[in-house]
This record gives structure tokens, C-alpha cells and sequence, in this order.
């Protein structure tokens, strides 16, 4: 009996080893890519635009700016973690603090593919509460963290320019000198490029971190779990499932075809928004990255205001939908 019980914890564990080093492999292929693909177009973009455009279109001065990054969030299908590339763009294009924060909340809990899913699976009236809380939130916790002076928490090594070399000449005999720099046209791919690998090669150590921890969590995390502390009878359900969602690398669109399932299983759809809000909205990979970015006081502000947008909207939906 004993032997046919290890055999049995033994291919549990194989199984979900194997899930955890299938869930790595993947993180590896898709974020390098989309680290990768991201900063490159992020680079382009901001060698075309000037960076008086950018402070235009997406400054922290009145309210258009916090529109604009909320609309760019909500148009971009990005993870939780493929934000950051596009994050560290804004960030060096001196975008407004405040707007760049609102993107980084919306970004993966507004986009298309999200939206998409939530009104079959949920309905409009649901959708769109969903949607109302969290651009409102963002918008909002935008607006303070600017106010507040966050934004003297980047770590501004990450947004130094790299220097431009130049091709100088000197006229001896008249003591005057030429400088010609090489033509825009033909070095934009290559200084796209110059700017990109750079980057990714100083994140890809704790982009790596971020994947091991992730596809842990993934592979070892019991799939009943979350019905089982975050039931409709535990009156800590909803605080729990946001919690529990944070340090998950879960993709909304990979939560919302469970909630049948979690409804089956006693779970409320408070608590389920809760997971959803937590899961999308932020990731210990996710928080690892940031890291790289960001220090400790902005770091706890961005989970505080996931965890208080989370908790907030499933308190909401129990009273509206229970």
C-alpha cells in the first residue's frame, strides 16, 4: 500500500514538474520575443516622434494624458510582465509619471482580448463595471503617485541615453573642424537595435528569475486551491482571492473560461473578480521586473493599488451581483 502511494505522490510531483518546465520554456520563447519585438518598436517609435510630441500627447498636465495612456492600455494585448518594455519606452521618452503609471495598471486588464472574453462569459452589465472600476482606479492612482512625487523613485540608470558617436574631421590649416553625423535614414534600424539588445540583456537576468518563480508557482499550485479558501462561506473570501491572484502569473484571458467551473465549485463572483483584478493586474514575475525599474516605495504603492482595486471591485460585484 505504501509503494502504490509513493508511485502516486511520485507521478504527481513528475507532473507537475513537467507543467512547471513546460510553463518555463514558454515564458522563455514568448517574453524574449516580446521583450525583444516591443522595445524595437518602442525604440523606432520614439526616434520618429519627438520627445516633445510625447510629453504632448501623453504629459501628466490636465487630464488628456491619463486618457491617452489609458487608451494605448486598453489597444495593447499585453500580460502583465510584456508591459514592460513598453513601460520602459514611455518612461525614456519622458511621458508623463503619472500617465505612464495609468498604463501599466490598464494595459493588462483592459485590453481587447480581455474584454472580449468578459462579455460571453460574464455579460455586458458585468463588463462594463469591470472595465468602469478599473480605468477609474488607474486614472486615479495615476493622478496621486504623481502628486505625491513618485516619480523620484526610477532608478534613472535604466532611462540614460546610450551616447551617439559622430565622425568628426579637422582643417589644420584653418583651425576649424566638420562634424557629420551618419544619415538618419540609414542607421534608425541599427540604432533601434543598438538601444534594444542592451536592454534586454540587463533585464534578461531578472527576466530569468521571473520565469523560474512563475513556472514554479504555475506547476506546483494544487488546481483546486483557490475554490478551496476563497468559497462563498469564507466571509475573508474576496481579500484572500486578491492575495492569492497577486503573486500568480496568470493571464485574464486564461482565468475568465474557469469561472463557470469556480461558480460550480461555491465561489463568489466578488472573490472571482478579486482573482481576476490580482492575477491580471500584477505577478511576482511581473513584481521582479519592476524591480529592475522602480525602487521599494513605488514598488508597494503599484500593489497596493492592485490589491485596494481588487478588493474594491469584488465587494462591488457581491453586492450587485450576489
Amino acid at each position: 500500500m505504501n509503494d502504490i502511494l509513493t508511485l502516486g505522490l511520485s507521478a504527481e510531483m513528475q507532473a507537475m514538474a513537467w507543467a512547471s518546465m513546460q510553463m518555463f520554456v514558454n515564458l522563455f520563447v514568448e517574453l524574449t520575443l516580446l521583450f525583444l519585438v516591443i522595445s524595437y518598436l518602442v525604440s523606432l517609435i520614439n526616434q520618429k516622434l519627438s520627445a516633445k510630441r510625447i510629453q504632448t500627447l501623453l504629459g501628466g498636465k490636465g487630464g488628456r494624458g491619463y486618457f491617452t495612456a489609458a487608451a494605448i492600455g486598453a489597444i495593447t494585448p499585453f500580460c502583465s510582465c510584456s508591459t514592460i518594455p513598453m513601460l520602459i519606452g514611455l518612461l525614456k521618452a519622458r511621458a508623463g509619471f503619472g500617465p505612464t503609471v495609468t498604463f501599466l495598471f490598464t494595459s493588462p486588464l483592459l485590453n481587447p482580448i480581455v474584454i472580449a472574453l468578459f462579455v460571453p462569459i460574464l455579460g455586458f452589465k458585468v463588463t462594463f463595471l469591470y472595465a468602469m472600476i478599473a480605468l477609474i482606479t488607474s486614472i486615479l492612482a495615476g493622478m496621486t503617485l504623481q502628486k505625491l512625487g513618485f516619480e523620484r523613485f526610477i532608478k534613472q540608470d535604466m532611462l540614460l541615453p546610450k551616447a551617439k558617436t559622430s565622425t568628426c574631421s579637422s582643417n589644420n590649416e584653418e583651425g576649424s573642424s566638420s562634424c557629420s553625423s551618419p544619415k538618419k535614414t540609414a542607421s534608425l534600424w541599427s540604432e533601434a537595435w543598438s538601444e534594444t539588445w542592451p536592454l534586454f540583456r540587463s533585464m534578461l537576468p531578472y527576466m530569468l528569475i521571473a520565469m523560474v518563480i512563475g513556472s514554479v508557482v504555475h506547476g506546483f499550485v494544487p488546481a483546486n486551491f483557490f475554490s478551496e479558501v476563497a468559497n462563498a462561506d469564507n466571509p475573508a473570501a474576496v481579500p484572500t482571492a486578491a492575495l492569492i491572484g497577486i503573486p500568480l502569473y496568470i493571464r485574464v484571458s486564461s482565468l475568465l473560461p474557469l469561472v463557470g467551473s469556480f461558480i460550480a465549485k461555491g465561489v463568489s463572483i466578488g472573490a472571482i473578480m478579486a482573482l481576476v483584478i490580482g492575477s491580471g493586474g500584477a505577478s511576482l514575475p511581473e513584481i521582479i521586473l519592476l524591480k529592475r525599474l522602480f525602487q521599494w516605495p513605488m514598488l508597494l504603492a503599484f500593489l497596493l493599488v492592485i490589491f485596494s482595486m481588487a478588493v474594491f471591485a469584488g465587494f462591488t460585484f457581491n453586492l450587485m451581483f450576489s
